[in-house]
């Protein structure tokens, strides 16, 4: 049963992210003090996603390094990080329930299906799943392993998460200018 609901939620985690962000910019009630305090939080989730991104080597190796290293989901900590940071600028705590209610009820079946898979790829994830926490990075990381790439951040296209965090920035400051 859990499969399936999680094959299920895999499919809509995109089209859910398009919904999620015409709700936050229509419920959205920003001011300079809420994007000043909110977008360091997002920029600091969007650093992360790039950092994972220039490690993670899909489907071919196990990744461990870099911020695999702390932690085995760093790309969904960062996604999370770049929600509360739109939560926290837009002003609503409407949002933060949504955000939390789709982290919730999609992507942690989809961490869970993506493990399961890995497990099956890798003979080495149990070790490592042993070891790295899923979702609470370690204070002491797992070292070693390879650089960060910039080649590889690029082939899993993570500029995609900046140009989508621009966009939402841009609504946010265009409801701060015309609500003057």
């Amino acid at each position: 049963m859990f499969k399936r609901y999680a094959d299920f939620v895999a499919k809509l985690r995109v089209p859910s992210g398009f919904v999620l962000v015409a709700t936050f910019a229509w419920l959205s009630r920003p001011s300079v003090s809420s994007l000043a305090m909110g977008v360091p939080v997002s920029l600091a989730g969007l650093a992360l996603r790039a950092w994972a991104a220039g490690h993670l080597e899909k489907n071919r190796e196990l990744t461990c390094s870099g911020p695999y290293a702390f932690v085995r989901n760093p790309l969904y900590i960062g996604t999370s990080l770049v929600a509360a940071g739109l939560v926290v600028a837009s002003q609503r705590w409407l949002l933060a329930v949504i955000f939390a209610a789709v982290f919730l009820f999609v992507y942690l079946p989809v961490i869970e299906l993506e493990e399961q898979h890995l497990r099956s790829l890798f003979p080495d994830f149990k070790s490592y799943e042993e070891r790295v926490s899923k979702l609470i990075p370690s204070l002491r990381p797992e070292l070693g392993g390879k650089a960060f790439r910039w080649s590889t951040y690029r082939v899993n296209r993570e500029y995609e998460a900046s140009l989508g965090f621009l966009a939402g920035l841009g609504v946010l400051l265009l409801k701060v200018f015309y609500s003057r």
